[in-house]
């Protein structure tokens, strides 16, 4: 599927994704469609392989080009192509800089106009509201004053988007309200610490918001690095709350204040969690799944669990150890 919210490179060979690693070229220069993730990846498309943890997406991949470190070639699944590298995510940096140029960018739309109310069916608008060229706005829906919707992004019918709010690289589904303040689409929090300067990963995914969904005020909810993160149906989300990239929240989920979600972890359908708890990043939370206020989340919670404290632990342990 094309990226609609970033402007991706018509062609890319084999031998422009060596040359960006500064390794030798191949004779067969032929043609790659574009880098994803290993489990979205097509015959066609470049992917990476850097932890273990995603060992089962390695063995189910479509993708027959992995950029992989030498400690792990030996985990590759026979006939893969494979490219050597030192630094497996540095690596990635360079290559979707080469597929997406203008994705390291984070600058405001420049196309966004004053709101036209009468091209949308029965809007509700406030003042001060700017939008982007080929932004979908569903019928009766409302946009609070001072509010941005940048290009291409979509909301669904029955929509309200409050005031002060910026959505950039989204969508949204329908019935979902977008509380004062919030931030949404931004670029994450990626990069890797060189010795000179950090240098920052471009971010080519975007935010899924689902239907029937809140999303309090002056949450941030940063867009994905190659997968999208995403908001499943009928989850409310309190004030105050960061979603980093790539996070996935199930279905029918209440998280409360100040949460914090780091990259890239999964988190179930029904899953509570009390607020100032803090999630790590690249982890699986199940489904029904307790978090006590304050909580240090630093591994994987299976379904179904209470835990609480720091790090999270089942909650009959945590009481007995607290009296």
């Amino acid at each position: 599927m094309e990226n609609k919210f970033f402007k991706k490179r018509k062609i890319v060979r084999i031998n422009d994704i060596l040359s960006c690693l500064n390794l030798d070229k191949k004779n067969k220069n032929f043609r790659v469609n574009d880098i994803k993730d290993l489990d979205l990846a097509n015959k066609n498309d470049i992917s990476f392989f850097n932890s273990k943890k995603y060992l089962h997406f390695l063995k189910k991949t479509r993708s027959d080009l992995i950029i992989v470190e030498k400690k792990n070639i030996n985990l590759l699944p026979k006939k893969k192509n494979f490219i050597e590298v030192s630094n497996v995510l540095l690596s990635v940096s360079k290559v979707t800089n080469l597929f997406y140029p203008e994705a390291l960018e984070d600058c405001f739309d420049s196309s966004a106009t004053p709101l036209v109310k009468k091209n949308y069916v029965k809007l509700d608008a406030g003042l001060n509201i700017l939008v982007g060229k080929n932004v979908k706005i569903g019928k009766n829906c409302s946009i609070g004053h001072n509010t941005i919707v940048e290009k291409n992004v979509k909301i669904g019918d029955n929509c309200k988007i409050g005031s002060n709010v910026i959505l950039k690289n989204t969508i949204v589904g329908d019935n979902t309200n977008i509380l004062d303040g919030a931030i949404i689409g931004k670029k994450g929090f990626g990069f890797y610490p060189g010795t000179n300067k950090n240098i920052r990963y471009p971010h080519i995914g975007k935010v899924i918001i689902g239907n029937h969904v809140e999303v309090g005020c002056n949450n941030t909810i940063d867009r994905g690095s190659l997968s999208d993160t995403i908001i499943g149906d009928g989850t409310f989300l309190d004030n105050q709350i960061h979603i980093a990239h790539n996070v996935k929240i199930g279905k029918n989920c209440i998280i409360t204040g100040q949460v914090g979600f780091a990259g890239s972890s999964s988190i179930g359908n029904r899953v509570m969690i009390g607020g100032q708890a803090g999630i790590s990043g690249h982890l699986k939370i199940g489904d029904n799944v307790k978090i006590g206020g304050g909580s240090g989340v630093i591994k994987d919670i299976p379904s179904n669990s209470k835990v609480m404290g720091y790090p999270a632990k089942n909650i009959r342990i945590f009481l007995k150890d607290n009296r």
